[in-house]
Formats: C-alpha cells, structure tokens, sequence
C-alpha cells in the first residue's frame, strides 16, 4: 500500500508540474510548436508568456520589418476554446482585433481594425486595371471567416490617396474612395463612392464570392481633359455627359453564363 501512494504522489506532483509549466509556458518555448502555422512570418525578440506575450519584431514572409506585436491567449485554448486578442503597430501596418474559433482562417473575428501602406504588398495585391497605392483603412464589428473566406462581414473600407499604377497611362490620381461592405452567406456587397472633392467621381457596386465577382459603376474624371478620364473610356461606354459606365465580371459563374 505504501508503494502505491509513493506511486500516486509522484504521479500528483509530475501533473501539477506539468500543468504548471503549461500554465506559466514562456512565449519562446512555445514559439517553435507554432511556427509551421505563421506562413513563412517570423517572430522576434519574443517575451512575455503564451498566454500574455509580444514579438519586438515581426518580419514578413519576404522578409520585410512589419512591426511589434502583442497578444493575449485564453487559457481555455487548453480546452480547446480558442480567444485571442491580436495587435500589431508598424510603420506601414496596423492591425488589431479579437478572434474566436479553431484558426485564424476559421474563426469569428471583432472589433477589427486595419491600416496598411498599399505599397507593402506590392506586387502581390493587383487589380485587373493596376496596382494600387496609397493608404487602406478597414474597420469592421464582425467578420465570420471560413477557410479564409468572408462569410459573413459588417465593416467599412477607406481608400486614402488612391491611385492606380497602369501600364499604358502611367500614375492615376483617384482621391479619397470610401466603401462599405457586408457580407452574407460568403457573398460579398460593397458600395464605393468618392468623397465628393477628388479628381474621380464614382458611384460603383461590387459583389464577390468564391465563384464569381462582379462590379459595376457610374464614374467621370472631374477635369474632362484629364488621363483620368481618358483612361476611364477604356473601361466601358460613356455617354454624352462623360459618364462612363462600368459593367465588369468574371469568375467561373460568369464563365457559365457567357460573361453576362
């Protein structure tokens, strides 16, 4: 008998030693079981513990400086209940939010709030008609994620000092363009418009899902003589006031209906 109580004592102090170590696990000893699901970002100058901890520095996947970053882990992730609050605060990039769920692609996120130069993503981020510049504000309450995708979405997006690299026109100027955006059963509604003072005037929908995008839009540059605007012919019909109107889709559903 009293071998078995040995036996249960140790067992006692070995869980409780090693659920302490769980417990109070610093941030850079866990930081190598995490590191395959970073996708190539790398954490330094890591303090603080798993549950409550910050990097000095963040360095991208291309091996560009993003900042410093801090969080905060529920330790009911034991269970697996996943609640993070994430921020991150850099020269070119600001991000903070709260996340719930099993992967930050499969998650429930709030209280987000985005800023990023656009040129820190160049080239990765292209629109069919350029590469945009210029600083991207995106503040949402809610965004429902689902392998990545936006299932469900309640934000608003400014596009600050836009402008369009183009191949043939060079440099547009666009000015300020707000958008806002919902997102229901993954599909995706936005509704763009200028702030009223810019070289482009727009009145613009966008709708996008896995399977199709589409977006059409009322627009005129404000100087007629401008490249603006005659870059803007390129992109549809314009009538008889300069208005140019826009009727863009592709994706696999339009490809099934012919490009309508």
């Amino acid at each position: 008998m009293k071998h078995w109580r040995t036996a249960l004592a140790g067992l006692l102090a070995l869980l409780a030693t090693g659920f302490a170590l769980v417990w109070f696990l610093p941030a850079r000893w866990a930081l190598p079981l995490f590191s395959s699901r970073l996708n190539g970002v790398r954490l330094e100058q890591v303090s603080g513990l798993l549950w409550d901890g910050r990097a000095g520095r963040v360095i991208s996947a291309r091996g560009e400086p993003l900042g410093e970053a801090s969080w905060r882990l529920s330790r009911r992730a034991l269970l697996g209940d996943n609640r993070l609050q994430l921020a991150l605060h850099g020269p070119q990039l600001d991000f903070s939010g709260h996340m719930r769920g099993r992967s930050a692609a499969a998650a429930e996120w709030t209280q987000v709030s985005l800023r990023t130069d656009l040129g820190l993503f160049a080239p990765l981020v292209t629109l069919p008609v350029g590469q945009p510049r210029g600083q991207l504000r995106f503040d949402a309450r809610r965004v429902q994620l689902r392998g990545g995708w936006p299932m469900a979405l309640d934000g608003q997006l400014l596009w600050r000092d836009a402008t369009l690299l183009t191949a043939r026109n060079g440099t547009l100027p666009l000015g300020n363009l707000r958008m806002t955006v919902q997102a229901s059963n993954g599909v995706l509604d936005g509704h763009l418009q200028d702030d009223g003072e810019g070289p482009l005037r727009i009145d613009g929908r966008l709708q996008l899902s896995p399977l199709a995008r589409r977006f059409t839009a009322d627009a005129a540059a404000r100087d007629p003589a401008s490249p603006l605007q005659r870059w803007l012919s390129g992109l549809g019909d314009t009538d008889e006031h300069g208005v140019t109107h826009i009727n863009y889709s592709g994706g696999l559903a339009a490809a099934m209906n012919g490009g309508r």
